[in-house]
């Protein structure tokens, strides 16, 4: 079913991270959102996935890192999109916000691949860092934003299908030990499925409360 709530953006930026992401970038033409919002991007033949927000809420615009899948119905289609064209997207949705609405409490970022973007949404509004954060990507090239994270709060990165000298080769979950466990603590989790439960799993079975462990899981197509 179509949404007949969206409005059209025109593009102003498609950038190649490498061969596989692409950060889109759209005008913001005045659309109000929160940090971990999403909002669903259209083909033209109405195709749709939902993308979570990277740019900050005090941007001019609306940024997008995006995996190109192949095969994908949509992926493929923005990736090819030309400056000046538009993009169809609904209002913001989504229940996910990090850092946000838990009082002067700690909390602490975990992310993989694009699952990246509500923590670089919410670095990019707000003044109060993480605790920490753990970044997973298959290839270092991957790590979209990671020094603008490293220069804001502690950050790690684990590089799953590489082996770079100066970071963690192997699954963002081998570095759960590192983190600063509290009970006080709340513990947002983006990106692929399988790390959301693991980490939820890892979380509780050290006594955190569920309503401490914040959850977003990431789809691509």
């Amino acid at each position: 079913m179509i949404n007949l709530d969206y409005t059209n953006h025109r593009i102003i930026g498609v950038q190649r991270i490498n061969n596989e992401l692409f950060e889109l970038t759209l005008e913001r033409s005045g659309m109000e959102f929160t940090p971990g919002d999403c909002v669903a991007l259209y083909t033209d033949t109405d195709k749709s996935r939902p993308y979570s927000i990277a740019s900050g809420a005090n941007a001019d615009t609306l940024s997008f890192i995006i995996r190109e899948m192949e095969g994908g119905e949509v992926s493929p289609w923005l990736a090819a999109r030309q400056l000046g064209e538009t993009v169809r997207i609904t209002p913001p949705f989504g229940w996910f916000r990090p850092g946000q609405d838990i009082g002067d409490a700690p909390f602490t970022f975990i992310a993989t691949g694009t699952g990246i973007s509500p923590f670089l949404s919410y670095r990019d509004t707000f003044e109060k860092p993480p605790e920490h954060c753990l970044y997973g990507v298959r290839r270092k090239a991957d790590a979209f934003g990671f020094d603008r994270l490293q220069n804001w709060c502690p950050t790690q990165l684990a590089v799953s299908r590489e082996n770079p000298a100066s970071q963690h080769h192997g699954r963002v979950t081998d570095l759960l030990d590192t983190l600063p466990l509290d009970h006080d603590t709340h513990y947002y989790c983006c990106g692929l499925e399988s790390m959301v439960n693991e980490v939820g799993d890892w979380l509780q079975n050290r006594g955190i409360q569920l309503m401490n462990i914040h959850r977003e899981v990431f789809f691509h197509g």
